[in-house]
């Protein structure tokens, strides 16, 4: 599976040497903003993934929104552990809603025998 003509383990170490390259010559992170950064972009990446190859969708949504939480705690945002559980909870609820539609069994369902009148 490729993004745009490249491997995704490639697309995040460019990502992350650009992280640390834009630090180094000015931009005021901090080593925790920077991993945070890091994390959203591999869940960015498992996102993207998982959407072309059509598996583990719902897990990487909630990944993707979890990483994009820690990231918007990471630059400030100041919710409680609690709110950020109740936020998550309603995420992976949307997911389940969304999961439900889409899954199927994998063995056919059991037909119910009949009564057949005696002769």
């Amino acid at each position: 599976m490729k993004i745009f003509g490249r491997e995704p383990a490639l697309w995040l170490a460019l990502i992350a040497v650009a992280v640390k390259l834009s630090t180094a010559f000015g931009l005021d992170l901090t080593s925790d903003q920077q991993a945070v950064i890091n994390a959203v972009a591999a869940a960015l990446v498992g996102l993207i993934v998982a959407i072309t190859t059509h598996d583990g969708i719902g897990a990487a949504v909630i990944g993707f929104v979890q990483a994009g939480l820690a990231l918007a705690v990471g630059f400030g945002l100041h919710w409680s552990p609690e709110q950020q559980a109740v936020v998550l909870s309603f995420v992976s609820a949307i997911v389940a809603m969304w999961t439900r539609t889409q899954v199927t069994a994998p063995v056919p369902p059991v037909s119910k025998p009949t009564l057949s009148a005696a002769p």
